[in-house]
């Protein structure tokens, strides 16, 4: 079965070329192409797709709006594309919900990747962004020291394995790797993801990461 996406970008060319790029591929389908956000909103209601590219500047309504309203209103799995690795909106983007961020000069073979890993379910950031997004949480921290959590679910409603299995989620772990760590089967650490997630109201492994680094589980440099 074909992996579905809509491809958004106001730039024709880019978004061509990353069509192109995806056609090429035999288990993925480009259903539709968008040039802002309305019309990549309005083609996901329309497509039901299993994966949207999305540009995070666009005219009428820009990526984060529209990676916001997908995000809430269907299964749909969001990757927001730029050409800044150090765009200021990528925290926006990330808590709105998208599943992973891209650099418009990805290269062919790690976009494919990516839209084959966001499709089933996992998380994509490149190597930047995290740098930025880790850097991101903890100057924020900072800052709003003395604020309350961002979420009224905390972490003491996890077990110890499943609090475990966050920390190690969020040092970049595979679930291969963190069945090695914990002694456990990779389908147990599914599991203890799945519980997570649930658990704590999130929609994927990024927003995992974030609260795991938000709540100070998991701190820059930790082993």
């Amino acid at each position: 079965m074909s992996i579905r996406v809509v491809v958004a970008d106001d730039q024709e060319l880019v978004r061509s070329g990353f069509t192109m790029i995806l056609e090429a591929q035999p288990d993925i389908e480009v259903v539709a192409e968008a040039g802002d956000g309305v019309e990549a909103v309005a083609a996901v209601q329309r497509h039901t797709p299993d994966v949207l590219l999305l540009d995070i500047r666009m005219p009428r309504m820009d990526g984060l709006e529209a990676a916001r309203l997908v995000c809430a209103q269907s299964a749909c799995r969001v990757v927001m594309l730029t050409t800044f690795d150090l765009d200021e909106y990528v925290y926006e983007a990330l808590y709105a919900g998208a599943s992973g961020f891209l650099l418009k000069d990805v290269r062919r073979d790690d976009l494919v990747h990516g839209v084959r890993v966001v499709a089933a379910g996992d998380s994509l950031l490149a190597p930047s962004v995290t740098r930025r997004l880790v850097a991101d949480i903890i100057q924020r921290r900072r800052a709003e020291a003395s604020a309350p959590p961002p979420s009224s679910v905390h972490l003491d409603v996890l077990t110890a394995r499943e609090e475990e299995t966050l920390r190690l989620l969020a040092r970049g772990l595979s679930n291969a790797e963190i069945a090695t760590t914990l002694f456990v089967s990779e389908h147990t650490v599914k599991t203890h993801v799945s519980n997570v997630l649930s658990k704590l109201g999130l929609r994927d492994r990024v927003q995992a990461v974030i609260r795991a680094y938000e709540t100070g589980l998991v701190t820059p440099g930790s082993n």
